[in-house]
């Protein structure tokens, strides 16, 4: 190829380009319609501007998350190296990309700050798009609907630099890595639109995460159904009278410690005494006295050794009274941490009720590793319908004994049936549940499982519309499958503490990014064929991403009016045109955003093909 300048002052000849990467052309100019790159740009990081501002590396970040890189590397080392795509680089409003070893750098010297202040910029970018997709879920689905779930991040077993990283379920096996907490929200438009992404240690469990997860998805979407205080109130009155019980129990132990004790010091003063008298009688004994004869020494032996028998007892006795007195203080430490922790619950849950003038219907779909008693006793507290499955298998195996022989079973899929119980009691919950003891059949294989459902709509009077709206979480599953796959979170591409909360949260963001850009390209005017916008099936991020962010195009710059991105006959989208703002203005997809005209590229250059 070679480049022809053109006249910078001819404002009406287009700018021909050429690049690799035309679906980050497309990405580029939708961050930089909505203002996400300049807010990037305003991200405090400590380090000095030399050829470029160090804020380029971190949108050089998300750039590599968007064109599906494993590792750093490959935006220098690929078949079409990123760092020399100048269309790329203009297209998100840079001067040009830095080597892979000085975003490393970069990401090594930037601090908490730095995370805090891009997780904002994020946040802010993504709650109009947020806010539309909860209002519409509220209007044609009649709730908000939550997934959750967790997933292994796993880096090589020796490795010593990865901070934080512990050893744990990395799916089927033992890892060193991490875990990574994440929740979606069921999205009338997009599908799904992930909401949080937490990285955890990866010795971490699911239903350690569960309360951070939900308070989470609750400050992305900004709202939240009506607390039940009600329900915490009658927990607590039933606990009420608890504590004065155990406090008695706890006066009756101490009774009986002081009562072994007594008796305990009176033993040894008897053993004393007998030792005295024994050594008495032995020095008698050495002395010849006729007044002391053999068989007394004798008798005061055995009397000796039955008293020191007695301090041996009554020390026992003691030292299971103190047993028994500290399991009893600790058990009424246990029912007054557990008021505590009900009142200040109740409390809050009052003033959240307060606060929110206006609540939704709302529920959380949770994988079994989620279910525990504890939890979903929280959940229904909190105002949510909860669909899960049951933590303990003991509960299988309870119910597996409960089921009358001749109860039948109800079919709900291909190797799939339920049977329903109403109103039981499981896993330390104090809440009745619906239960469904669930029975695959796998070639000659049996399997079960329990369903667990709480409030909203019944499970028991449609046990396959339970089955399948349980099974509707798989949404928050596949996501996770494309954020490894796609986005490829399999490798983690930094090791500093900031870089890999950044890669996490940019692996997040850019899902949601290509599918919010799919349908502004859809609304902006122009035609825009499939697989570019969502036909009857939901757009395919992998395709868009392996695919479109991977393959070349012309781009040709209109001044004043848009730019178009028109596939080579090399890209397997040969002919597509993808027109942005070619009306003259782009249309936003979101009413509260305004619209805005492209500004015209700052240099006009030529680039003609050989």
């Amino acid at each position: 190829m070679e480049a022809v300048d053109t006249d910078a002052r001819d404002v009406a000849a287009p700018c021909l380009r050429y690049t690799d990467h035309a679906m980050l052309i497309v990405w580029g100019q939708f961050a930089r319609q909505f203002g996400l790159i300049s807010a990037l740009m305003e991200v405090p990081l400590a380090q000095k501007t030399v050829q470029r501002a160090p804020q380029t590396k971190l949108v050089q970040l998300l750039v590599a998350t968007l064109a599906g890189y494993a590792h750093l590397q490959e935006m220098a080392k690929g078949p079409h190296p990123l760092v020399k795509d100048r269309s790329v680089a203009e297209a998100w409003e840079q001067p040009s990309w830095a080597d892979p070893s000085g975003v490393s750098r970069t990401f090594q010297a930037a601090d908490q700050k730095t995370v805090a202040a891009t997780l904002v910029v994020l946040q802010q970018f993504s709650q109009p798009f947020i806010d539309r997709e909860v209002l519409m879920a509220t209007r044609k689905l009649g709730r908000v609907c939550y997934d959750a779930d967790l997933t292994g991040r796993e880096v090589t077993p020796t490795s010593e630099t990865y901070p934080d990283a512990a050893f744990g379920w990395m799916g089927d096996h033992i890892g060193l890595g991490y875990q990574a907490a994440v929740v979606s929200l069921t999205s009338p438009t997009y599908g799904r639109i992930l909401l949080v992404g937490k990285r955890h240690p990866g010795d971490t469990v699911s239903a350690e995460c569960l309360q951070e997860l939900v308070l989470a998805a609750e400050a992305a979407t900004s709202v939240r159904p009506r607390r039940r205080p009600e329900l915490v109130a009658e927990r607590l009155q039933a606990l009420k009278r608890a504590p004065d019980s155990q406090r008695q129990q706890v006066r009756l132990a101490e009774e009986r410690l002081e009562k072994v004790t007594v008796a305990l010091e009176a033993a040894k003063a008897e053993e004393t005494e007998r030792a005295l008298l024994m050594q008495t009688l032995e020095a008698s004994q050495r002395q010849g006295s006729p007044k002391r004869p053999y068989g007394r020494v004798a008798q005061a032996q055995k009397r000796q050794a039955a008293a020191a028998r007695r301090v041996e007892r009554r020390g026992q006795e003691v030292t299971r009274a103190e047993v028994a007195l500290g399991k009893q203080r600790q058990r009424l430490l246990k029912l007054e941490k557990t008021e505590a922790e009900l009142t200040a619950h109740y409390q809050r849950l009052m003033a959240d009720n307060e606060a929110n003038g206006t609540w939704v219907q709302a529920s959380f779909r949770l994988d079994g590793g989620f279910g525990s008693g504890p939890n979903v006793a929280w959940l229904v507290e909190m105002g949510y319908e909860v669909d899960t499955k049951a933590h303990s298998a003991q509960v299988t195996v309870a119910l597996l004994a409960a089921k009358p022989e001749g109860a039948p079973w109800e079919r709900v899929g291909k190797n799939a049936e339920l049977w329903v119980q109403t109103g039981v009691r499981v896993s330390n919950c104090p809440y009745p549940l619906d239960v469904a003891l669930e029975r695959f059949h796998t070639g000659e294989t049996i399997r079960h499982s329990t369903l667990l459902h709480h409030g909203g709509e019944p499970g028991a009077s449609d046990a396959a519309g339970w089955f399948h709206r349980y099974n509707g979480r798989q949404t928050v599953e596949a996501a996770i499958k494309e954020n490894k796959g796609v986005f490829e979170m399999r490798h983690l591409k930094l090791r500093s503490p900031t870089g890999l909360a950044l890669a996490e949260a940019f692996a997040l963001f850019a899902a949601n990014l290509v599918r919010w850009a799919a349908v502004w390209l859809a609304d902006s005017g122009a035609r825009v064929p499939e697989p570019f916008v969502a036909g009857e099936r939901p757009i395919s991020v992998k395709q868009m991403v392996r695919t479109g962010a991977n393959t070349s195009a012309w781009v040709i710059y209109q001044p004043n009016r848009g730019v178009v991105v028109s596939f080579t006959d090399r890209s397997p989208y040969a002919g597509v045109e993808l027109a942005i703002g070619c009306n003259g203005y782009f249309q936003p997809p979101l009413p509260l955003l305004k619209s805005d005209q492209i500004p015209p590229p700052k240099t006009i250059r030529l680039v003609v093909a050989q």
